[in-house]
């Protein structure tokens, strides 16, 4: 039977792929497919998401600053955002007839005001967003919400914590030990094996003093940030991370088949979505922030959480919740999840659309989020500071050349600034930077963001504004180069496969060199040649 699911949600999650749409969407439409042939979810696949999504959360953790949760744009608007959406989402389950405790209300209409963020943190890391500004914003919002959710499940008495569970804020404190630990695993499968013991230890520690496993696994990668060893532990822990999290989308889609009266409250429920992002977006707006960060931040909040089923359950455990209303609700969450998964893919393309309208909403004045619309004498820009673009900029400086970089992660800006050199906020697949920026005094624009779509989405933004000079831009598999060319590359640049084939030319060099400096005969130390006759006098 176990080979019979594979093979379905592989091939749905192929013809997903297929329809350039995430596999998760495919991965979701295989359990609903398998629910409609009467599979139910079991113990092992319940386990395996569960760890699939500890995984997931851990590695968020990684690249969380905590810090970051109390900025005015993710506390404020956070908080504010629950505030405003709570009483519309309580009164909205009032009047459908799911409860008429208030206390059971006030906590489902909590749970439905978070956003998913299993499906934000996937989808960000997959497009590499996840550290941009808004993807910063996005994971910064849901998490403070998360946080507080289970801060009214504790407030009204249906979670229980030990007094032991502030210990779970010291979890930073034991970074020292943990990065001494991480520095010396030098050999993959130790890195691999540590990484497992603090996601999962975290998380069997955070259920332990009665809190939430999912925040225990994500302060302890929280604990581990901006280590020298974060980038190589979340790699390492990818493939195993991605393999199980297949099961936690399929085990949403094996919630079972609705009731015709339960898929009518469900849509209704997702029907207030847009209500729901409407208000996030206008209170990003009202931060300060331009359009575009608001609208890329609200289309990845726009869902309902899986802490939504979290709460029904406890709900039905203590006879305050229908069991109809925990197949409602989880036709809520899984459709808000297969519809926000495609719309998330489509982010950037979407905004292209709706720019003209939803730039009237910006506050006048400097934004957080402007972006450059001079050069200021710079003959080279590069977009993307990361290994290959920083280490582009520090040649070209260094021969004397003026260079701007762009960049769209806060931390990173502040890292190079910080050093001395001239990088600005800017997002590459922004239609606006390209607009705003006089482009003919450059030499060429070197594109070196990890992203293929973001690469060809700016050639094409670029290309159409008119400039017709040098576009360099790197890919990471041979089959990228054509669509690049395409696009309007002209200079395409494989930084793995040429850093092997310059790697193969110094070796050589350096033989050469080798057996050009060896000893020839009649060099010093060697015996002259006898005479045709004499005889060879050895030692």
């Amino acid at each position: 039977m176990e080979a019979v699911v594979i093979v379905i949600v592989y091939g749905l999650g192929l013809l997903a792929a297929r329809l350039a749409l995430p596999s998760l969407v495919g991965y979701l439409a295989g359990g609903l497919l398998l629910s409609l042939l009467g599979v139910v979810s079991t113990p092992l696949l319940e386990r395996i998401a569960g760890v699939g999504v500890l995984l997931l959360l851990f590695t968020i953790g990684l690249t969380l600053n905590l810090s970051g949760l109390f900025r005015r744009e993710v506390a404020g608007v956070g908080g504010l955002h629950l505030l405003l959406v709570v009483p519309l989402l309580g009164m909205a389950l009032w009047w459908a007839g799911a409860s008429a405790d208030p206390v059971v209300l006030l906590l489902l209409a909590v749970a439905l005001a978070n956003p998913s963020t299993v499906l934000l943190g996937k989808i960000l890391e997959q497009k590499r967003e996840l550290l941009s500004l808004h993807g910063r914003l996005a994971i910064g919002i849901s998490v403070l919400q998360d946080l507080a959710s289970l801060g009214l499940l504790v407030l009204v008495g249906m979670q229980h914590p030990s007094p032991w569970a502030w210990l779970l804020f010291g979890f930073p404190l034991l970074r020292p030990v943990a990065g001494w630990v991480l520095a010396r695993s030098r050999q993959d499968e130790l890195v691999l094996l540590f990484g497992l013991a603090l996601a999962l230890g975290g998380a069997e520690l955070a259920g332990r003093v009665g809190l939430a496993p999912e925040l225990g696994a994500l302060f302890t990668g929280a604990a581990l940030a901006r280590h020298p060893k974060v980038e190589e532990l979340s790699q390492m822990l990818w493939s195993l991370r991605e393999s199980f999290l297949v099961a936690f989308f399929v085990k949403v889609g094996l919630g079972g088949v609705p009731s015709l009266g339960s898929l009518l409250l469900g849509l209704g429920l997702v029907a207030l979505l847009p209500l729901k992002a409407a208000l996030l977006f206008a209170l990003l707006l009202r931060c300060g922030l331009r359009a575009r960060t608001s609208f890329l931040a609200t289309v990845g909040l726009a869902t309902y959480s899986e802490f939504t089923l979290v709460a029904a359950a406890i709900a039905q455990e203590r006879g305050l919740l229908a069991a109809e209303w925990g197949v409602v609700l989880a036709v809520a969450v899984a459709l808000s999840i297969a519809l926000a998964a495609p719309l998330n893919w489509a982010a950037h393309s979407l905004y292209i659309r709706l720019e003209r309208m939803l730039v009237r909403f910006e506050l006048a004045g400097k934004h957080p989020d402007t972006e450059p619309t001079r050069l200021d004498g710079a003959a080279w820009l590069i977009a993307g500071m990361g290994r290959t673009g920083g280490a582009a900029y520090r040649y070209l400086a260094a021969q004397g050349e003026g260079v701007l970089g762009l960049d769209s992660d806060p931390e990173k800006i502040e890292l190079h600034q910080a050093k001395g050199r001239r990088v600005a906020y800017g997002d590459a697949e922004d239609p606006e930077l390209w607009e705003h920026l006089d482009l003919s005094a450059l030499k060429g624009i070197l594109l070196t963001m990890p992203e293929l779509e973001a690469k060809l989405q700016a050639l094409r933004h670029i290309r159409r504004k008119g400039y017709k000079g040098l576009v360099a831009a790197t890919t990471f598999h041979r089959e990228e180069d054509p669509l690049v060319e395409q696009a309007g590359a002209t200079l395409v640049f494989r930084p793995f496969a040429e850093a092997g084939e310059r790697l193969g030319e110094r070796v050589l060099e350096a033989v050469t060199l080798e057996d050009a400096l060896k000893p020839t005969a009649g060099a010093v130390g060697e015996k002259p040649e006898t005479d045709e006759g004499s005889e060879d006098v050895r030692a």
